[in-house]
C-alpha cells in the first residue's frame, strides 16, 4: 500500500468508526438483562432534582436546555442530554430520558421501575461538600432510593421488587465537587487532611456507600471516575497565570484526578476480589471518563470540536448555574464546544463519553 493509499485508508477509518459506533448506539443493547437503571451523584447525572429543593445551584432556566425539544430547560447542567440519558435509552428499558426522582409529576410506577436519578448537582462523597450549596447529600440520595423501593413494593409486592432490585443496574458519578468546590477552594479540609489523606477519605466514603447499596439488594454497580479537573474552564481561569491568553489545562489538578482514579480502581478491584471469595454474584465496574474528555481536548479536530478551554455560555470562563442565564451570550454552535458552561460538558461531549463506554455498558447489561 502506497503512502497516498495509507493516508486515504486512515482518513476513511476515522470517518467509518465513529459512524459505526453511532449506528450501534442507535440500535441499542440486545438481550437486555437489567430491570431498571438507578443513578446517584452530582451535576454530571442530575436531570433536575435540584429544581425541587432550596438551593442556588440550579439550571432550570435558559439557556440551559437549548438543544432539548422546544428548548425546555429541565434542570440538567448542559444544553441537552446527559450521558445517563443516552445510557438509559440504549439499554432497551423503553425510556429516552432518565427522570429526576423528586419530580412531583413522577407518579407512574413503571417510570420508577425502569429507572430514575437521585443525583443532586453540587453533591459529593464528602459530607461537607453538599452543605456548600445546600444540595442533597449522597446518603440522602440513598434514603430516597429506599423510599422509591417502598413505593414500588406498595404497588407490586415485596418479592417482585426484591427480584427487580437484584436485576437492576446502579450508576454513581461524583467526586469532582469534593475537590473543586471543597478541598481546593475552602481551608477546612486542607487543615485536617493532606491531599493523599483526603483522597483516601473519599475512597472510604465511596466504599461505605457501595456497601450500603449492596445491603439494599444491588448486584450490578457502576462507579465513574473523575475528569481531568485541570481542563475545566473554571479551573483554568482560577489557576492560569494569564486566564485570558494562557488557556491550557493545569496538569497539577489533572494529575490529582489521575491519582484519585487509580486509587478508586484499586479499591474497587479489592472489593470485587473479596466479593468473589464469598461466592457473591455482585459485580462492581469502573467507568473511565477522564480519557474520553482528555481525548476530546487533545484531538479536538478528530471529534469536530473547535473550542476546548472555554464554555459556550457567556464568556465561558467563569459562568455556571445562575451566572449562565437568559441574558448571557451563547455561542452559535454548542456542538463545536466540549464545555457548555465553565464546568459542565455539552450534550455532544456527553454523547462521546457514552460512546466511549459502550463496551463496558454492553458487558454490564448482557452479563
Amino acid at each position: 500500500m502506497g503512502t497516498c493509499d495509507t493516508h486515504l485508508f486512515l482518513s476513511l477509518m476515522q470517518i467509518f468508526i465513529p459512524c459505526l459506533l453511532c449506528i450501534v448506539a442507535k440500535v441499542g443493547a440486545l438481550n437486555v438483562t437489567i430491570s431498571g437503571f438507578y443513578v446517584f451523584g452530582d451535576s454530571t447525572v442530575d436531570p433536575g432534582n435540584n429544581n425541587y429543593i432550596k438551593t442556588p445551584f440550579k439550571s432550570n432556566f435558559p439557556p440551559y436546555g437549548l438543544d432539548f425539544s422546544n428548548q425546555v430547560p429541565t434542570g440538567r447542567f448542559t444544553n441537552g442530554k446527559l450521558a445517563t440519558d443516552y445510557i438509559v435509552s440504549y439499554t432497551g428499558l423503553k425510556k429516552e430520558l432518565l427522570p429526576p426522582y423528586l419530580d412531583p409529576s413522577l407518579t407512574n410506577i413503571e417510570e420508577l421501575m425502569t429507572g430514575v436519578s437521585f443525583a443532586s448537582a453540587g453533591s459529593g462523597f464528602d459530607p461537607l461538600t453538599p452543605t456548600i450549596t445546600n444540595v442533597i447529600p449522597i446518603e440522602k440520595q440513598l434514603e430516597y432510593f429506599r423510599e422509591c423501593k417502598k413505593r414500588m413494593e406498595d404497588v407490586v409486592g415485596k418479592q417482585r421488587i426484591e427480584d427487580h432490585v437484584k436485576k437492576a443496574a446502579y450508576f454513581i458519578s461524583a467526586g469532582t465537587n469534593d475537590f473543586v468546590l471543597n478541598y481546593f477552594s475552602l481551608p477546612l479540609r486542607r487543615k485536617s487532611y493532606t491531599l493523599q489523606a483526603y483522597q483516601n477519605f473519599l475512597i472510604q466514603r465511596i466504599t461505605d456507600f457501595i456497601q450500603n447499596l449492596l445491603a439494599e439488594g444491588a448486584r450490578k454497580i457502576v462507579i465513574a471516575g473523575i475528569p481531568p479537573m485541570g481542563c475545566l474552564p473554571l479551573m483554568i481561569t482560577m489557576n492560569s497565570p494569564n486566564a485570558l491568553f494562557q488557556r491550557h489545562c493545569i496538569d497539577k489538578y489533572s494529575s490529582i484526578a489521575r491519582d484519585y482514579n487509580l486509587l478508586l480502581q484499586h479499591q474497587l478491584h479489592k472489593m470485587q476480589l473479596h466479593l468473589n471469595s464469598s461466592a457473591s454474584n455482585v459485580k462492581i465496574y469502573y467507568v473511565d471518563i477522564y480519557k474520553p474528555i482528555a481525548d476530546m481536548i487533545q484531538s479536538r479536530k478528530r471529534f469536530g470540536f473547535e473550542e476546548v478551554d472555554s464554555g459556550c455560555c457567556g464568556s465561558g470562563l467563569i459562568e455556571a448555574s445562575i451566572l449562565c442565564n437568559k441574558i448571557s451570550d451563547v455561542c452559535d454552535d454548542p456542538s463545536k464546544y466540549v464545555f457548555w458552561d465553565s464546568i459542565h460538558p455539552t450534550q455532544k461531549a456527553y454523547h462521546n463519553i457514552f460512546l466511549a463506554s459502550i463496551s463496558t455498558i454492553d458487558f454490564i447489561i448482557n452479563n
